[in-house]
């Protein structure tokens, strides 16, 4: 089996933004009780990796914001500047593709970021643009002094998708001082497919962009449950593994895959919440390559089914059924790597555990079972 393609994430917020006005940089402005920059680094929760360019005066506050979620970079004189120092940054890292994000577009859908990184299979870079609809004239001194061509012209958005090694060649040698990356992409001989771009996915650019995005906040927000239930029986075995971590236990799990009963029961939770039936119906355990396969698998897809339809996952709450081996010791690790699998910071994760009181399959230590609820928010 292949590879799995890593895709890293480059958020762009180390300008000042003096246009939009006020009396810090527009991506530290509040916008129902998070900033710009904090609903741009979300939209892309469940990426390995995300790397946020900020001014070197605001790197104290990027870390209290972000508490280590993401990998803060300085910026540079230039956008482009700041582009090459956070792509150089992760230059060793393993990284295959890169999508680049203005911090100031808080609203882009989950949708859009699927078409950009689903482009990067057939070309080397994608971008996504809306087509240019309205009449466009030359004026001077307040008076319409021509009309221009609107055919093949498109309003460019972000993020902007490349395979990594070209984008970071194109960066190296590129003079400086670019509008984008695409620019940057093209002048180094790239082919740039088109995808279509989103009227939401707007840039806060002006005051009045601020009005704008509060008034989108305001529109009703699509909220999902889901619950999940599972079981595995007890084998032979010196070893658990549940929620992401190994524990020692005297038996293993029994199952087709590793046996993560907490983690599956979680994934059929964000599956139910979408409607998209269990596990089995997206690796049905009838195909050989997922015997023994990870249950991170599993997790990964269904958050990444959920980003693609326009959910975040809000929060997620495991329970652990059995009488050992003992949970509360390895509670906040599993916590943390169902959180890091998601992609949402661990204070939206629990894992709890309990016993059945020595009643049932549980209760004679035959087996572990599981149930968690996750709810689901589309703004």
């Amino acid at each position: 089996m292949a590879e799995p393609t890593v895709t890293a994430v480059v958020i762009v917020a180390a300008g000042r933004g003096t246009r939009a006005g006020g009396a810090e940089p527009k991506q530290w402005h509040p916008l129902a009780g998070q900033s710009v920059l904090a609903r741009s680094v979300a939209a892309f929760a469940g990426f390995p990796r995300i790397v946020v360019v900020l001014h070197s005066d605001d790197m104290a506050r990027g870390v209290a914001e972000f508490g280590g979620r993401v990998t803060l970079v300085a910026g540079g004189a230039t956008r482009s500047a700041s582009v090459r120092n956070a792509l150089e940054s992760l230059a060793f890292s393993g990284v295959d593709r890169v999508l680049i994000h203005d911090g100031a577009r808080p609203f882009v859908p989950a949708a859009l970021i699927g078409r950009v990184t689903a482009a990067l299979d057939h070309a080397p870079a994608a971008a996504p643009a809306l087509g240019v609809t309205d009449a466009l004239w030359t004026g001077s001194g307040g008076r319409v002094t021509g009309v221009a061509d609107r055919a093949g012209l498109f309003r460019a958005q972000t993020p902007q998708g490349f395979h990594f090694a070209a984008i970071l060649a194109a960066h190296r040698a590129h003079p400086g001082g670019a509008a984008d990356d695409v620019e940057v992409a093209r002048a180094a001989g790239l082919d740039v497919a088109i995808v279509e771009g989103e009227e939401e996915n707007i840039k806060i650019t002006w005051p009045g962009d601020f009005d704008r995005a509060e008034r989108m906040l305001g529109r009703d927000m699509d909220i999902r449950t889901g619950n999940g239930f599972d079981v595995h029986a007890f084998t032979a075995g010196d070893h658990v593994t549940l929620c992401g971590v190994r524990v020692a236990h005297d038996r293993a799990l029994l199952g087709h895959s590793d046996a993560d009963v907490g983690m599956h029961a979680l994934t059929d939770a964000i599956y139910g919440a979408l409607a998209e039936g269990d596990i089995g119906r997206h690796f049905p355990p009838s195909d050989p390559q997922w015997k023994g396969a990870a249950s991170a698998i599993f997790l990964a897809h269904a958050a990444g089914l959920a980003r693609q339809k326009g959910y975040a996952v809000s929060n997620a709450d495991v329970t652990l059924i059995c009488e050992r081996p003992k949970i509360g010791p390895h509670a906040l690790d599993m916590a943390r790597e169902l959180s890091r699998i998601i992609g949402i910071g661990a204070d939206r994760v629990s894992v709890k555990a309990t016993t059945s009181e020595r009643l049932g399959f549980t209760g004679r230590e035959e087996g572990i079972a599981a149930l968690a609820s996750v709810t689901l928010v589309r703004p």
